[in-house]
């Protein structure tokens, strides 16, 4: 029980700050048509992985309980491809096909970079 309840403490604050966090860059974006909160927010949920993978991996620091309160509750919830998904189809539905492709671009290829990037550091600082 307290495994579920974890994940869905991640959950909660995940959901909540991707909520704050795009709001924010949606606001004070100049790029108007380009979701720049959400790349934002899977951008930066794409270092925290990584890094947080990085730990895991170097050291006993994390626990399974914790684990899966940062994993699968707070980044599940603070990331989301469904939202990149349905933006990248509201740009080629309203003819902004160069925005779509550079939304995909970006997403994927900066995404895995920072996921490489976090855990590559996390790797040379704990071993």
């Amino acid at each position: 029980m307290i495994k579920i309840l974890l994940v869905g403490l991640g959950g909660f604050i995940g959901a909540v700050s991707r909520y704050w966090i795009a709001s924010y860059f949606e606001g004070h974006s100049e790029f108007f048509s380009f979701p720049v909160g959400i790349l934002v927010v899977n951008l930066v949920g794409c270092l925290i992985i990584g890094m947080l993978a990085g730990v895991v991996e170097s050291t006993t620091l994390i626990s399974e309980e914790i684990r899966l309160l940062l994993f699968v509750g707070l980044l599940g919830s603070f990331t989301t491809f469904s939202t990149f998904s349905h933006d990248t189809m509201n740009l080629i539905t309203n003819g902004l096909l160069l925005h779509a492709m550079l939304n995909v671009l970006l997403s994927v290829v900066i995404g895995i970079f920072a996921v490489a990037l976090g855990f590559k550091s996390m790797q040379l600082i704990f071993n």
